[in-house]
């Protein structure tokens, strides 16, 4: 009994590459091409505070970003949406296409139960700030993952215990969560909704962040006609590729 259990704890958490399996197909599913965009409505929220806005990249410069309705008052939710609405391509965070940089070449894996706990360190990526690559060596990151849908479901970073801020000060609590759905047509993962929790402590004072963020309307195309069928060309000519060279000749 002994050396039965042991194997099925073995069995339930390995080293996997990235590269390979199910791990591999849900990394390309979160690789969407560049000249895909997105419109959407997303709601901001906070214990003292709603907010909701339309993004659409094919509106009008100016036009592209719009307060749909606003209920209460949060300085720091204001704070989130103005740093969301200035960004050149707001669609952009919905796009997770650096998550195989972040996860690197293996990971741990739990295979227990209907979805996959992926245990990583995240790996900073090019587009990283300061702070992320200060957490990066600090948080630890989980990812649940579908094997059979082979997509990502989940990315969570937490902190294990308090820490000296890369500023100074103490942060206590770190949690932040990504939830990622599957958009219908192309069969991209894309971010649907995240979460930050934190509470730090500097010069006698308690500063706390909390925050959620729920996508919804989205509508997904390419930036051009012409975008849209190359990347159909170049999807046809990975299906040609992939084919075996005998492919329907008699077997001998």
């Amino acid at each position: 009994m002994g050396r039965v259990m042991l194997l099925q704890v073995f069995l339930a958490s390995l080293t996997m590459a990235t590269g390979t399996g199910p791990m591999h197909a849900a990394l390309e599913a979160t690789e969407a091409p560049e000249t895909l965009r997105a419109a959407f409505t997303v709601e901001l929220s906070s214990q003292s505070a709603r907010q909701v806005y339309a993004f659409d990249p094919r509106e009008p410069q100016g036009q592209r970003w719009k307060l749909v309705s606003r209920q209460g008052h949060d300085e720091e939710l204001d704070a989130v949406a103005a740093n969301w609405a200035s960004e050149a391509a707001p669609d952009g965070r919905l796009f997770p296409d650096d998550l195989r940089a972040c996860l690197g070449q293996t990971v741990q894996v739990n295979t227990e139960g209907h979805a996959w706990r992926v245990g990583f360190r995240h790996h900073p990526n090019y587009n990283d700030n300061e702070f992320d690559r200060w957490a990066a060596e600090r948080l630890q990151a989980n990812a649940l993952l579908d094997p059979v849908g082979e997509r990502f479901l989940q990315i969570d970073y937490t902190l294990p215990k308090a820490v000296n801020g890369p500023s100074g000060g103490k942060l206590t609590k770190y949690n932040q969560s990504y939830i990622l759905s599957t958009e219908p047509r192309w069969g991209f993962s894309y971010v649907s909704g995240f979460t930050i929790d934190l509470e730090a402590r500097a010069a006698f004072r308690r500063i706390t962040r909390s925050y959620r963020a729920e996508v919804t309307d989205v509508q997904f195309f390419f930036a051009s006609p012409e975008a849209e069928r190359a990347y159909l060309d170049q999807q046809a000519g990975m299906i040609e590729v992939s084919l075996p060279t005998g492919f329907g000749a008699p077997l001998r």
